[in-house]
């Protein structure tokens, strides 16, 4: 095996291994990805250490999990990706179980944007079933968390004709474990086209996040969560000041990927129009517009759109790409890992195409990391598990 071929074209988004991307025709979208991994697990139980070696561990790699989204009523245009966390309580029962992942889906069947109804449930085993629908048409969008008190929230950022001309203000749908509708939190003063979102949950409060992808400002929206739901204690403009603008193509391109990391009080924004990542000092605390806050990621070279954003095992973000903005055909539907100073550490192509890399999310257990993506050009949620250093 010639090692150097194979690092020399893969990238895979763990770090103990060194790998850009796998190249050549693949036999159908996520074959590249699917081989890339096993041959650079295979190549990791090769070249280990001699202690890894006497170790009990395994030698066949874990495939690739690669499912559709679409669920019976043909919705596609999966956006956001959304793990159940070990600690979640069951509101009432329920069909949600930890380690469940949910993905939200952003078009309908005739592929408008803004349509889309569902949210499906991905378990760990087992076949894809829709854990929400709704009759209305409201696109489901990136914006998606599931609280350890039992309830899922998700942005919904509609549009009569699939396109961001005839978008509206939207709203946060809360959602208990029984895929049950329990409220409805709109304010256009904080809440206006919900692309994306991230949440501080400490169980009875929680601190959520939201990007605005028709204002281009990122709201703290202050929950309480009682026994029949959160339900909103304030509402704070806390970043503001990015790009933003309605795309044909990919509805709008504005401040989308949010993550919030406690051990650092950093807000981490991505801006697909700026083509950056910035950071919000004390975002879970601040009373004021911190303005777009500073910029801890520019990279044209690796950069196509920033969009998506979440933060791996490691410490390290990942950020997926539109294409819309700065596209090179040679780097599409990439997903990029790099450090919180801003070192450009790896990157994933999940399509062969550009546009498919979109909502993505990791999480981990004792000694086993999961990484999951969706590829909305192809509509499937591809899992990843990979052992843990």
């Amino acid at each position: 095996m010639n090692r150097n071929l194979v690092f020399k074209n893969l990238a895979v988004i763990y770090p103990r291994l060194s790998h850009p991307r796998l190249s050549g025709a693949p036999n159908g979208r996520g074959t590249t990805v699917a081989l890339g991994v096993a041959a650079l697990l295979v190549l990791s139980a090769v070249t280990s250490t001699a202690e890894e070696r006497d170790a009990v561990q395994p030698f066949l790699p874990t495939p690739v999990r690669s499912i559709s989204t679409v669920p019976h009523n043909g919705d596609v245009n999966p956006y956001g990706v959304a793990f159940v966390p070990d600690d979640f309580t069951s509101s009432g029962g329920g069909m949600l179980h930890s380690g469940d992942i949910l993905v939200s889906n952003f078009n309908n069947s005739n592929n408008l944007q803004g349509t889309g109804t569902t949210i499906v449930r991905v378990p760990a085993k087992g076949k894809l079933s829709v854990f929400f629908e709704t009759k209305a048409a409201v696109g489901l969008s990136t914006a998606l968390n599931v609280l350890k008190s039992g309830y899922v929230l998700v942005g919904n950022f509609p549009s009569t004709d699939g396109t961001c001309a005839t978008a509206t203000a939207g709203s946060i749908l809360v959602i208990n474990a029984a895929g049950q509708l329990v409220a409805n939190v709109s304010d256009p003063s904080f809440i206006n086209g919900p692309w994306d979102s991230a949440v501080l949950d400490e169980g009875g409060h929680v601190k959520l996040f939201i990007a605005n992808g028709l204002t281009g400002t990122v709201s703290r929206v202050n929950l309480v969560v009682g026994p029949g739901g959160p339900r909103v204690e304030s509402a704070t403009q806390i970043a503001s000041g990015y790009m933003h603008k309605c795309d044909p193509v990919t509805f709008v391109d504005a401040p989308t990927g949010l993550v919030y990391d406690p051990k650092n009080e950093e807000l981490y924004v991505a801006s697909t129009l700026d083509n950056k990542v910035f950071a919000i000092h004390e975002a879970a605390e601040t009373h004021r517009d911190e303005g777009t806050g500073r910029v801890v990621y520019e990279d044209n070279k690796h950069l196509h759109g920033a969009l998506g954003l979440a933060m791996a095992p490691n410490g390290h973000l990942l950020v997926s790409n539109n294409d819309a903005i700065n596209p090179d055909p040679n780097q599409p539907s990439e997903i990029v890992e790099f450090t919180v100073d801003g070192k450009f550490v790896k990157e994933l192509s999940v399509d062969p195409a550009p546009g498919g890399s979109f909502g993505l999310g990791a999480a981990s257990d004792d000694d086993v990391a999961t990484f999951a993506a969706v590829d909305d050009n192809a509509n499937t949620l591809m899992i990843w598990s990979l052992p843990l250093p």
